[in-house]
């Protein structure tokens, strides 16, 4: 094989791996896994996108329980929260 040869058969082995890998990360279509023979179907859901779904649902949850601590937090420090409480304390 010519020095050429080799060379081009490199860089196509090369766009092949990082062809692979930007689908694998922008898709998660298992190729690398796929190509290193530890998975039979690379297009099978695979559990980062089920972690990524966890992850975004935990996140909703997180945003609504910040938005409950502001409401809480604008109620207890409004002036006539206090002063209810004060007059409750008299009774």
């Amino acid at each position: 094989m010519s020095t050429l040869s080799i060379l081009l058969l490199i860089c196509f082995i090369a766009t092949i791996a990082l062809g692979a890998s930007y689908l694998d990360a922008k898709f998660q279509w298992r190729l690398n896994d796929w190509m290193n023979g530890t998975c039979s179907n690379p297009f099978i859901a695979s559990k980062a996108t089920q972690q990524q779904q966890l992850i975004e649902k935990k996140d909703k949850q997180i945003e609504a329980l910040i938005e409950r601590v502001e409401t809480l937090e604008a109620i207890v420090t409004e002036p006539a929260y206090e002063l209810n409480q004060k007059i409750n304390a008299l009774k």
